[in-house]
């Protein structure tokens, strides 16, 4: 089957080919570096290591970022568990706040 308006052209097997469900996305980062915005002023990088159903995530090699009156304030951590209910974005590959 094609896609609407595609003129029958093999478009449409690219675009399902990219297709990826949100916790396939996330499978596919264990192992990698990964960098999470939080809801609150928090930001972290490290690799990801576990991550369940609920996206509660364990990281390793840990820099966290948090945004203070004074300034980004930096920590680095050995390990960190993230609450997946206060996780607003997450950013494969991501290096962290610039």
């Amino acid at each position: 089957m094609s896609a609407p308006n595609s003129g029958g052209s093999a478009v449409a097997p690219a675009v399902a080919a990219i297709h990826q469900l949100p916790l396939e996305l996330i499978d596919s980062c264990i192992g990698s570096k990964i960098w999470v915005v939080m809801k609150s002023e928090k930001e972290f990088t490290g690799t990801l290591k576990y991550f369940d159903d609920y996206v509660n995530m364990v990281l390793e090699d840990v820099t966290e970022f948090e945004n203070t009156p004074e300034g980004r304030k930096t920590t680095k951590l050995e390990q960190i568990l993230l609450n997946g209910n206060n996780i607003c974005m997450l950013i494969p590959g991501g290096e962290g706040p610039q």
